[in-house]
């Protein structure tokens, strides 16, 4: 990570941990928000009008939290507004590289390297760790944001003007049961699994892994009814939480982080609309399980020899095998 400016230690997937050995996870520390006037937004300094061109994204496309931004991108038809830039999906000593890797990206926006030095272009005193997704303004050389939670609800919104301002995926008559479910999928599920994989005891370990398989089981029983999505059959930013976490769970997950309980594919309602998320013009365009694979299985702390496996396969009702095309 990165002390006062310095990178001064090897990446560490453990960010921090609690009294009984259990992940916690860094706070993100960019958060400006883009808005329709340029108006400050629930956190940070105004100046951050939506324009078409102004904007670029950062990400990762073995980081749940990046593909996040890249679906809402797709979901709005902001192609052409927003530009990205994907870091090659190991993860090095130096955290995130730009690079050669099939499907990553050189920085030719600020010529970096790694990730870190885009922290230190802002702040050349930063003390963190260089994260995606990152949504940076080209105009005024900053972070705007680092924190994907933030960034899914601008680009839902802000740039209407640019995109497609019918899809809203947080709609006011639902915002309510969305922000009440969002740290529930969050806690048990999103984090959860990494909570599990990243546990340095036993009862830490049990207790995420317990939570996430309960998290799924509650969801399963959701779409037992019958319906299409999260809440019914309007899309909405609960459905993309949801999506980034299943996409993983057999391939990484499961196998990795020690969420072995069962696969996704032993739910069928889940598979199915994992499935029905993937169907969605665009959404298969930003995933790639090469890179999920390459990238969680590079983390030396939990997978010394570096060996990615070969399986689960789509017979046992997976997507192990699919991969997506470049136009992110």
């Amino acid at each position: 990570m990165l002390v006062d400016g310095i990178w001064t230690a090897d990446w560490d997937p453990v960010q921090a941990k609690d009294e009984n050995g259990g992940f916690i996870r860094q706070t993100s520390s960019f958060r400006n928000w883009v808005t329709v006037d340029g108006r400050a937004g629930p956190t940070g300094g105004s100046g951050f009008k939506a324009e078409a061109g102004r904007y670029h994204l950062y990400v990762a496309l073995i980081c749940p939290w990046a593909s996040r931004a890249l679906m809402m991108r797709k979901l709005k038809k902001l192609d052409n507004v927003i530009s990205v830039s994907v870091v090659e999906p190991f993860l090095t000593d130096q955290g995130w590289k730009f690079g050669d890797y099939p499907g990553a990206d050189h920085d030719t926006l600020n010529n970096a390297t790694y990730m870190h030095e885009i922290y230190t272009k802002v702040d050349p005193s930063f003390t963190g760790r260089a994260t995606v997704p990152v949504l940076w303004d080209k105009q005024r050389n900053v972070i705007v944001n680092n924190e994907s939670a933030d960034i899914i609800r601008m680009l839902n919104s802000a740039f209407d003007a640019f995109g497609d301002g019918t899809t809203d995926l947080y709609p006011t008559e639902l915002q309510s049961d969305i922000d009440e479910l969002c740290p529930i999928l969050y806690n048990g599920l999103n984090n959860g699994v990494y909570k599990s994989g990243f546990a340095v005891t036993q009862e830490a370990y049990e207790d995420a892994v317990r939570s996430v398989f309960n998290t799924l089981d509650d969801v399963e029983a959701k779409f037992s009814d019958g319906r299409s999505y999260m809440l019914g059959e309007l899309m909405t930013e609960l459905d993309i939480r949801l999506f980034v976490t299943l996409i993983r769970f057999d391939v990484a997950y499961h196998g990795l982080f020690k969420c072995n309980i069962r696969q996704i594919a032993n739910y069928p309602y889940l598979s199915s609309f994992l499935h029905r998320i993937l169907d969605i013009p665009g959404i298969s365009e930003t995933v790639s399980i090469s890179h999920i694979k390459a990238g969680y299985y590079s983390i030396k702390s939990l997978n010394p020899n570096g060996i990615i496996p070969v399986g689960p396969h789509m017979e046992q009702g997976t997507v192990s095998n699919f991969v997506c095309g470049r136009a992110v």
